[in-house]
């Protein structure tokens, strides 16, 4: 069992390529963003892969200043790996809740740093779609221009309490950039779903938003509910997307659209 390490984005995809596409659903953030991370080439992220008798059995990669995100391992695995990173500077760590707990106190006995749990979210995986009863009025259309999408991911990153974007260059810079983006249009655009390209079959319906004043009138329901069918329509065999564990309501709504809970994760800072 051993952690190999590298700053070679290239050749590590070349070696866990399989690994990360045997599971589509649970390694969706993973498949996505280290698309993004080759197609931008940008230096400074440390990528690595634990393999046993030949074969990749886990993978991270950490960027300067944010957490390291880590596929699922056991106890022993993230302390070797504790150990093996104990020279490198971590803010954090995102896993599944159970590898996170533990790289966090293997993390602590390596570097006594304190390990304080932050951000949770549930992962789901669409099962059978069904249509949200009642439909409210309205129909799907594709975003009418760039700045209504930049207009609309600004608003919603300031509802989640993240930076609006100042302008495009910072709008492009971010992970909203590259996804494909529906409206839910009822007299006027009333909510939004984004979708991620297509990758091993895989498609993340992030974000879905509705702004305060069009709220529990089912609009979030019926632009989801058209995201996950484009998605099927287009051949994709796992369609999921991230919740907040504490929202009820997008839980439940989730749940009867077909969405079938399948990970919990959690974020820990190092301090």
């Amino acid at each position: 069992m051993t952690w190999h390490l590298t700053e070679d984005i290239d050749d590590f995809l070349a070696r866990t390529d399989d690994f990360l596409r045997s599971r589509p659903a649970l390694h969706t953030s993973q498949l996505t963003r280290l698309e993004k991370l080759r197609k931008q080439q940008e230096k400074g992220t440390l990528f690595g892969r634990l393999e046993q008798g030949g074969e990749v059995e886990a993978i991270f990669y950490v960027r300067p200043s944010q957490r390291l995100l880590l596929t699922a391992v056991e106890p022993e695995q993230a302390d070797a790996l504790a150990a093996k990173l104990a020279g490198h500077p971590l803010c954090g760590v995102t896993a599944e809740d159970d590898c996170a707990a533990a790289f966090a106190e293997a993390w602590r006995r390596h570097t006594d740093a304190e390990a304080v749990p932050g951000v949770r979210v549930r992962l789901h995986r669409l099962g059978t779609l069904v249509p949200p009863e009642p439909m409210p009025d309205g129909h799907a259309v594709d975003a009418p221009d760039r700045a209504e999408v930049i207009r609309w991911c600004s608003e919603f990153a300031t509802a989640v309490g993240q930076a609006p974007f100042a302008d495009e260059s910072s709008w492009a810079a971010s992970n909203f950039a590259d996804k494909r983006f529906t409206f839910w249009e009822a007299g006027s655009l009333v909510a939004m779903a984004g979708s991620t390209s297509m990758v091993a079959g895989m498609v993340r319906v992030d974000p879905v938003y509705t702004p305060a004043r069009f709220r529990e009138r089912g609009y979030a329901g019926a632009v989801t509910f058209a995201v996950s069918r484009a998605a099927l329509a287009a051949g994709a065999t796992d369609v999921v997307l991230y919740t907040d564990p504490a929202n009820v309501t997008s839980n439940a709504l989730y749940r009867r659209l077909g969405y079938v809970p399948i990970a919990a994760f959690t974020g820990y800072d190092f301090r």
